[in-house]
């Protein structure tokens, strides 16, 4: 069907119910440098085949994970996905079941997001959980939103180990739910902020830098002053070694589950968890799939609790998140029931190990510190040199080295020379010896 385009009478009415002289007035926000102002030179058609050749000269531009030394975390990490997790969510049975609009039919799906709930629950050391968010920056937000609801109050404490992604869509979602976000500084002291009016209490673990901490102490002073605690977690293997949140005092837990049944991706779509206590359970985003019997006793599996914008008034649903990542939250709990408890905790042990194999060749190459003193498979180094610079050296030498954190905090100078680094069960001890020989090199 061809493209049917507003009328100039019609694009005034909406440009003014919005508040907005012209079209260029309504896209002010986008900068300048990033707009079009004509289109690319494109052809007009072109053979399938012909795409094809043009889409593969520009792939291999892109050095792929797998294919160098990789290092790299931050929030998506590179694990081992099982053939079968693949070979599974292919099957009809699964691709074609998008979501559960009708849940008599719907079993298969409803009841593999039954047990992605319970092994949520259990990672997280949490009472319930949702049939999974669109990815953790989103589900950490929507945890703030839930905390202003419950608390009555509207300001959330940002702690500065929060990775700055997801410290920015929550700062987007509180300005246009005019509620205020309090993002404080790099090792900055939580408890000045929190006052009467905070709601919540948000903290990554282990937080962006790779540091792990027992969030213990943070729980009770939130608590004691009537907020909660939000844990955010963006390396979902590390429950398999870490204290789960959950015993720690958190009162929800948000995580990005990428990193189990699910690849890089080129970021995404990846995968958010959600967790909290039952006691909030009327305010949890999303949607949670329940077990029940039928009227013959048969075992069967509903849709418990739907409060969103599709199925109740605006007024009262609990946010508008219309689905959740149905094939992603699958390959998660497909990938998890392979692994199981002891699996799991084999894995995150692996993981750990890798990191401290990699601490110790690097920590040997002159001018290297490691800044990061507990960590779990990810930790951070200060370097000579310009972080961003020493990157695209070790990119030379076919090593990609981590992330320099000057990427993820332009605004501190003093972080210019750190680089976050991962290591999973992926990383070899060659790559490990690869990564050393090279900074020494480009040092």
């Amino acid at each position: 069907m061809r493209y049917l385009p507003h009328t100039p009478s019609e694009r005034a009415e909406m440009l003014a119910l919005i508040g907005a002289a012209s079209v260029d007035e309504f896209f002010a926000d986008v900068p300048p440098g990033k707009r079009l102002r004509e289109l690319p030179p494109l052809p007009l058609a072109q053979s399938e085949m012909a795409v094809e050749r043009a889409l593969g000269k520009m792939a291999v531009w892109n050095t792929a994970a797998g294919s160098v030394p990789f290092f790299v975390g931050c929030g998506a990490y590179r694990h081992h996905v099982p053939a079968s997790v693949d070979h599974l969510i292919q099957r009809s049975e699964f691709m074609t079941s998008y979501t559960p609009y009708q849940p008599e039919i719907a079993q298969g799906t409803l009841q593999y997001l039954f047990e992605f709930q319970t092994q949520v629950a259990l990672l997280t050391g949490m009472e319930i959980a949702n049939a999974s968010m669109y990815d953790g920056s989103t589900g950490a937000a929507e945890a703030v939103l839930m905390a202003h609801r419950i608390t009555k109050r509207g300001k959330a404490v940002l702690s500065g180990g929060l990775h700055p992604h997801y410290r920015d869509v929550i700062k987007t979602i509180s300005h246009y739910s005019s509620n205020e976000a309090v993002a404080l500084d790099v090792g900055a002291d939580k408890t000045s902020a929190i006052d009467k009016d905070t709601s919540c209490i948000v903290v990554q673990n282990p937080d962006v830098f790779g540091g792990v901490r027992d969030l213990t102490p943070l729980a009770k002073l939130a608590h004691e002053n009537g907020a909660l605690l939000i844990v955010v977690v963006t390396e979902a293997v590390s429950f398999g070694a870490i204290k789960s949140p959950g015993s720690m005092g958190a009162d929800i837990v948000v995580a990005e589950g990428q990193s189990i049944g699910n690849a890089l991706n080129f970021g995404g779509p990846y995968l958010g968890l959600f967790a909290t206590r039952e006691k909030f359970l009327r305010q949890m985003p999303g949607r949670i799939c329940g077990q029940t019997v039928d009227e013959t006793g048969r075992r069967g599996f509903v849709l418990t609790l739907s409060a969103r914008e599709q199925h109740i008034r605006r007024d009262k649903a609990t946010s508008n998140i219309c689905t959740n990542s149905g094939l992603c939250a699958l390959a998660f709990t497909i990938h998890m029931t392979l692994l199981g408890e002891t699996g799991l905790k084999r894995l995150a042990q692996i993981n750990h190990a890798r990191a401290c194999q990699l601490v110790g060749a690097l920590q040997r190459v002159l001018g290297v510190k490691i800044v990061t003193p507990q960590f779990f498979n990810e930790f951070t180094i200060s370097t000579p040199a310009s972080g961003a610079a020493v990157i695209d050296a070790l990119v030379e030498k076919g090593v990609i080295g981590g992330v320099p954190a000057s990427r993820l905090f332009p605004e501190r100078p003093d972080l210019d020379n750190q680089i976050i680094v991962a290591a999973t069960e992926t990383v070899t001890s060659e790559d490990i010896a690869a990564y050393a020989r090279a900074l020494k090199e480009v040092l």
